[in-house]
């Protein structure tokens, strides 16, 4: 099985006085929502998050996963992924995703994680869109590591992937879900008005 971390230890600084990481999505907060699916792979699940009392850990405190403070959230997503990447065990691979997909369920994950399983030696698997642009989850491995610790700022791990783009497995996902994060309140409104959810 491979585990999974999660990322969410951002500000939200566009929700204003909301955290779209809370926001409810069928029923429940979205990273809730995200660490059930993710644990139903049975691989260990992983959070980051800027502090162990922030509201966020209390959305997930009765589910089994392990917790990551990542004070280098400050910095922005290179120091979040910098942070949390050091803290966990050594794996052949690991998945990663973004605590703010919203549409991205238990089956994509277990879609990215057959393919990862399937292509043991590929430095990175990802997750799609069906036109083929390049989101997540993202398994990486372990050969990739290393470039973590060099991750800074704002800038998350594009200057990592990019390198092994050519190696890179893609596994189209439904629709957009592999991209679509929701930012603003605005972008809420919008999505649930679209969904229904």
């Amino acid at each position: 099985m491979i585990p999974i971390l999660i990322l969410a230890a951002g500000t939200s600084s566009r929700m204003g006085d909301r955290d779209k990481l809370l926001e409810p999505v069928d029923g429940v907060p979205q990273l809730r929502r995200l660490a059930h699916a993710a644990l139903t792979l049975g691989g260990g699940v992983f959070v980051a998050l800027p502090s162990d009392d922030h509201p966020r850990a209390n959305a997930i405190d009765d589910l089994d996963v392990t917790v990551l403070v990542v004070p280098e959230a400050a910095e922005g997503m290179g120091g979040t992924m910098r942070g949390a990447v050091a803290q966990l065990p050594t794996w052949d691979q690991f998945m990663m995703l973004l605590g703010d997909l919203v549409e991205i369920g238990a089956d994509d994950m277990r879609k990215v994680a057959e393919a990862a399983r399937a292509h043991p030696d590929a430095p990175i698997v990802r997750g799609a869109t069906q036109s083929g642009k390049a989101g997540h989850p993202v398994v990486f491995h372990k050969n990739v590591r290393g470039g973590f610790a060099n991750l800074a700022g704002d800038n998350g791990g594009e200057d990592l992937v990019r390198p092994f783009i050519s190696q890179t497995i893609l596994v189209a996902l439904p629709e957009n879900v592999a991209r679509l994060d929701l930012d603003t309140p605005e972008d809420w409104a919008s999505w649930r008005a679209e969904t229904g959810r």
